[in-house]
């Protein structure tokens, strides 16, 4: 007889191997076909609701890891809410205006100067939604369930509507305004930026120190003194009006080189090193408070150049007499306000000189420093040049430098709500903790802010202007805009004059003979994305504001956060969101960042193609996302293995409960026998620590827990001793039955457990198990944590059991190392014990022989009583022997006892009482 077709060994059709760059594609085929995404909102209809807001990924190019890592994160906790009492709708999102757009159809070719505006918009909006496809698809393959076909894209007509109702009811409330001062502006696009829109990369800049002579000493000074400026930026010289000094720091005249120079005290020392004053004396000391009003001579073109009391003049670097140039800096701007200074900026918008610079004009303004500088020189004001390197304001579009420049703009005045804003952000909860002083802080040092942009390819900014220049924001005009646009799209603004754009028969006191004019600028793509809690969450039903969460990179802080804070609080009073998640920058495997001359970029598609979506699942839920992550061939093969030891044990509990009936077979837990209970009190304790991990967001807790619950609490211990009894004992033997009911009950609560981490691979598992209806494990709700009544003691009793039995397993190694035994099963092990383990192994009424997947096994006596070749251990000191006996031809156990039935003379009693059983009920059955 083979008593191989005798055992009960595992049966499954669920694969070994997982095979997912094919098998995904298949599973997600079906979750279309069924519409997954309306099944589970359907199922969970009437339940609360929980609003995760798409933050919208900007609609060009391909996704790389950084929108794999955000995409995958708002899954794991959609799907997880939808699993635990909510009713969890999940809206992506595109934000499509922009000059990025813009620049992509000039790559293409398209010849914008030869068309016009509508039919250019036209051009960006078809680029926009075959960019939303392409990534729409991307998105989908990574396993993100969500209301695919019916997105939210910012340039559809009723976004642009929702847009032109927050602008109306923030410039209602007086927030709105325009005005010249200067902002961030981009010689490059042509165009004002907002904070968001700049990034700190190094530049090579002139350093120049220059004096301006004295014209007007105020009988502090004498007129032969000049006072020293320093600056980075020659180019901003010609817009010199002014000298700025701190009211509260010691200035000092010095003599040097047979002349006379102004200079803060604090800063002479340096100053002098770096001028070159190889020896100076210094002649007078001065308050700044008194050199208020002091009037030097701008050194090329002969102009007053006042000296004014300025807080923001700081010791950190220069000479403490800050060159003041209102139309090129904020504070110059503000402390020039202060003086009545005029606001000069004598560059275009191309960054070019005007002929307000007299003989710079036509110049590129990077190119002007030279000129200037030489100038400066002839005219005998420049002291010193050198060259340094530093972090300098760059267009994070174009990569290229940005400059300072005074223009008229539309602006939203954070000033006149920044305490709402402030409180709004004290009411959220912030995730890391450290994101609320962040955005705190952003907010409360932030300026007014830039709204307005000169580029066509955005909303437009719905003023019309009366024929004495003033401009019109009515709630008419908003309304009737706002509805035009619901109806026809923002394209309707540059397809029709402004009279046609305005209600029928409007009338307006600035404009007797019946004329308007429109604006052209556009809004900034802040504002656009900024009133989604608006356009998506106000205008959808099956939304709600203010959102449970948003969730993005940590960029977003001066970004999506922060413009969606300014337009909710403006509109609202509040806040659009209860909490703010945010995630770290995607880097490779050695901590640098992704880029193309680095070779080092890795592309979800193609880690898609290679392992599979749950594998990059599984990568997100690994990683400490909430600071910077890494990535990199050689962590997604650890992350593979990792899968695979999952994937086998999914599979090992598949293949033990094929002849199982969860309804009939069964066994309560006051039944079980104390490991099996053990089993489900460890199972419980890891369905609360990953509802619990889930609910904090900690998915790398779930990762690990669920990791060592598969390697070492089921492969390593229970499933490896209950082979001997799930293979060996007659299909209803009790303790057979016991144990797979606990196989029955991990593999259920596993499945739900990580459902929303590995979407492909639990629902493929969900089709393999017996006696579940819902078709598809996300739409079951999350395992229960149960309390059983002797869980503690439990625990306590086969945790310091699970001790001993690593020691035991750590001899048996040794042993196998040294030859002594081969298999474990070929093994003896006698122990030599405290009172307190003889006790426990005296308590369990389980086989430890078979807890310990040996033949044989006797205590023997106390620590005491070892013999010189016990191997001593924490617990025990433990000899490994042969153990005595013939091999059972069945179940490989060695005893004295095979063949002690002549019937079976090859096995051992135990093989033989089962064998003759099942063959006794077969023959009944025939």
């Amino acid at each position: 007889m083979d008593y191989k077709d005798t055992l009960l060994m595992p049966k499954t059709d669920f694969p070994m191997r997982g095979n997912l760059p094919k098998r995904e594609p298949e599973i997600q085929a079906k979750w279309e076909e069924k519409d997954i995404y309306k099944m589970v909102q359907e199922g969970t209809k009437g339940r609360p609701l929980y609003v995760l807001h798409d933050g919208p990924p900007y609609a060009n190019g391909d996704i790389h890891m950084g929108h794999a890592l955000n995409k995958i994160l708002k899954d794991f906790i959609v799907r997880h809410k939808s699993m635990t009492g909510y009713q969890a709708p999940y809206v992506p999102g595109w934000d499509t205006h922009g000059l990025p757009i813009e620049q992509a159809l000039a790559n293409k070719g398209v010849k914008r100067k030869e068309m016009t505006t509508a039919e250019f918009r036209q051009l960006c909006t078809e680029y926009a939604l075959g960019q939303i496809d392409s990534q729409r698809t991307q998105f989908k393959r990574l396993g993100v369930r969500g209301d695919w076909e019916n997105p939210y894209i910012t340039l559809k007509p009723e976004y642009e509507a929702q847009q032109i109702k927050v602008f109306g009811e923030m410039a209602k409330k007086g927030y709105i305004y325009k005005g010249k001062k200067p902002v961030y502006w981009s010689p490059s696009s042509e165009s004002a930026l907002a904070e968001a829109e700049i990034e700190y990369k190094d530049k090579r800049s002139p350093s120049i120190y220059v004096a301006f002579t004295i014209k007007d000493g105020k009988g502090v000074l004498d007129a032969d003194t000049s006072m020293v400026i320093w600056t980075t930026t020659p180019w901003t010289i010609p817009a010199n009006l002014g000298i700025s000094v701190h009211p509260d720091l010691a200035y000092v005249v010095v003599a040097a080189g047979g002349r006379k120079y102004v200079l803060a005290e604090a800063l002479l020392e340096v100053a002098a090193k770096e001028i070159g004053w190889d020896t100076y004396e210094v002649v007078q000391k001065v308050n700044g408070k008194d050199l208020e009003y002091i009037v030097a001579t701008h050194p090329i073109y002969g102009r007053d150049s006042l000296v004014m009391l300025g807080e923001h003049v700081t010791t950190d670097a220069g000479t403490g007499c800050v060159h003041t140039a209102p139309g090129h800096g904020e504070d110059d701007f503000q402390i020039g306000r202060k003086y009545g200074l005029d606001v000069l900026c004598p560059v275009d918008d191309k960054g070019y000189m005007t002929n307000e610079a007299d003989q710079f004009e036509g110049l590129f303004y990077d190119e002007a420093n030279k000129p200037i500088t030489e100038a400066l020189d002839k005219a005998g004001a420049l002291l010193k040049l050198s060259f340094i390197t530093h972090s300098y304001p760059h267009d994070w579009r174009t990569k290229k430098p940005v400059i300072f420049r005074a223009t008229a703009q539309w602006f939203a005045s954070i000033k006149d709500f920044r305490d709402g804003l402030l409180e709004a952000v004290k009411e959220t909860k912030w995730v890391p903790a450290w994101g609320e002083t962040r955005l705190f802080n952003m907010v409360r040092d932030r300026g007014d802010w830039c709204i307005s942009r000169q580029r066509v390819w955005g909303v437009p900014i719905p003023v019309f202007y009366a024929e004495n220049g003033e401009p019109i924001i009515t709630d008419e005009t908003i309304d009737h805009v706002s509805n035009l646009f619901r109806e026809h799209g923002s394209n309707i603004w540059f397809e029709k004059e402004a009279k046609d754009l305005l209600p029928e028969g409007f009338t307006h006191p600035d404009s007797p003979n019946g004329k308007f004019t429109k604006e052209t600028d556009i809004m900034d793509v802040w504002f656009d994305s900024g009133s989604s809690h608006q356009a998506v969450l106000e205008e959808r039903d099956d939304l709600q504001r203010p959102a449970d969460l948003y969730l993005e990179g940590s960029d977003q802080y001066r970004g999506w956060f922060n413009s969606s804070l300014s337009t909710a609080v403006a509109v609202t009073g509040k806040a659009p969101y209860k909490g703010v998640l945010s995630h770290g920058f995607v880097l490779d495997g050695e901590g640098r960042k992704m880029s193309k001359s680095l070779g080092n970029v890795m592309i979800p598609e193609k880690i898609m193609k290679q392992l599979g979506a749950d594998i990059l699942r599984l990568w997100v839920a690994s990683v400490d996302y909430q600071s910077d992550v890494r990535v990199s061939d050689a962590i997604l093969k650890q992350v593979a293995e990792v899968y695979r030891k999952i994937r086998n044990t999914f599979r090992f509990l598949l293949g033990n409960l094929a002849d199982f009936n969860p309804d009939t077979d069964a066994v309560a837990y006051e039944n079980l026998r104390e490991v099996d209970q053990f089993m489900l009190v460890k199972l419980n304790k890891l369905i609360k620590h990953v509802r619990q991990s889930f609910e904090k967001y900690e998915f790398s807790g779930i990762y690990h827990a669920v990791n060592n619950f598969c390697t070492l609490d089921l492969s390593s211990f229970y499933l490896d001793f209950a082979k001997d009894v799930l293979y060996i004992e007659a299909a209803d033997n009790q303790e057979r039955r016991a144990i797979q009911t606990v196989l029955y009950e991990s593999l259920v609560a596993l499945t739900k457990l990580v459902s929303p981490i590995l979407s492909h691979t639990a629902d493929e598992v969900w089709e393999f198990i017996p006696g579940v209806n819902e078709e598809f494990v996300q739409l079951t709700d999350m395992p229960e944590h149960k309390e059983y009544p002797n869980a503690d003691e439990l625990v306590k009793k086969w945790s310091a059991f699970m001790r001993l039995r690593d020691d035991v397993l750590k001899a048996l190694e040794e042993a196998r190392n040294e030859k002594i035994i081969g298999k474990s099963l070929t093994a003896k092990v006698t122990l030599y014990v405290n009172e307190e383990s003889r006790a426990l192994l005296h308590s369990i009424k389980e086989d430890v022989k078979q807890l310990f997947i040996v033949s044989d096994f006797e205590v023997a006596g106390t620590l005491e009583q070892a013999p010189e070749s016990a191997l001593k251990l924490e617990t025990a000191s433990i000899v490994v022997t042969k153990a005595e006996g013939e091999t059972c031809d069945r179940c490989w156990v060695v005893s004295k006892e095979v063949g002690s039935n002549p019937e079976y003379p090859t096995i051992c009693p135990r093989c033989a009482s089962v064998v003759k059983e099942s063959y006794a009920e077969e023959a009944a059955g025939e």
